[in-house]
């Protein structure tokens, strides 16, 4: 949420049921250069971002086809949600302690029932890279945050737009032949800048291109 105000600093914005996924699959990264199984909610890391501070930690589905694109090829590879500080811990407590990972059904129950929903969120989007280039260890960092907009004459939350944009901006590419056309295309395979131009990709950029896109805060992310 873009304002957080409960214990768990979350409010609901899209499926209860992946979310809970999210928290209680196995996950994927690449440690050592080799694909691996990890635990979900662990990994917890902090980093803070335009004076807020976050946290990070494992979560289920959302690396896509990138493990195995990658393994052998980089050292170190994970994805983590973000969320605001302290939400790692209660959901652990109730996915680990009171074990309603396997009681899915009621923690769903839980969760609609005590967490409001919200259209008022933001996507953050923090990527960092470690490497060896020109000789010196260095590392680049890419940030970026989606707000709630109004769209198309509609109210749209910042997963609506996020997920809708990146699913249409990638069919949209196909259409236009910038893809395979045969065959499983990865998510790895469509080209950042290409994405970014695109009508639908636009909304990732950092700063809206048009007067079709407006937010009721600024859309320019800081990179560091």
């Amino acid at each position: 949420p873009q304002f957080p105000t409960n214990e768990m600093k979350y409010n609901l914005t899209w499926s209860t049921d992946g979310l809970i996924n999210e928290y209680g699959n196995p996950c994927e990264a690449i440690h050592e250069g080799k694909l691996i199984e990890t635990l979900p909610l662990e990994g917890l890391e902090h980093f803070s971002l335009d004076g807020v501070d976050y946290e990070a930690f494992n979560t289920s589905g959302g690396v896509g086809t990138l493990c195995e694109t990658l393994a052998g090829k980089v050292r170190m590879l994970s994805y983590k949600t973000i969320r605001y500080r302290g939400h790692r811990n209660l959901m652990a407590f109730l996915m680990n302690e009171l074990r309603l990972n396997d009681r899915r059904a009621l923690l769903k129950d839980v969760l609609e029932n005590s967490v409001p929903v919200t259209p008022q969120d933001v996507v953050l989007i923090f990527c960092t890279v470690t490497g060896w280039k020109e000789g010196r260890l260095t590392q680049v960092t890419d940030a970026r945050k989606i707000y709630h907009a109004d769209c198309l004459g509609e109210s749209w939350s910042a997963i609506q737009i996020t997920t809708s944009a990146g699913l249409c901006a990638v069919v949209d590419m196909h259409a236009k032949g910038m893809l395979p056309k045969q065959g499983f295309v990865r998510q790895e395979q469509v080209k950042l800048d290409d994405f970014l131009a695109n009508r639908f990709g636009k909304f990732y950029a950092r700063e809206p291109q048009d007067d079709s896109v407006r937010t009721d805060v600024p859309t320019r992310a800081t990179v560091i």
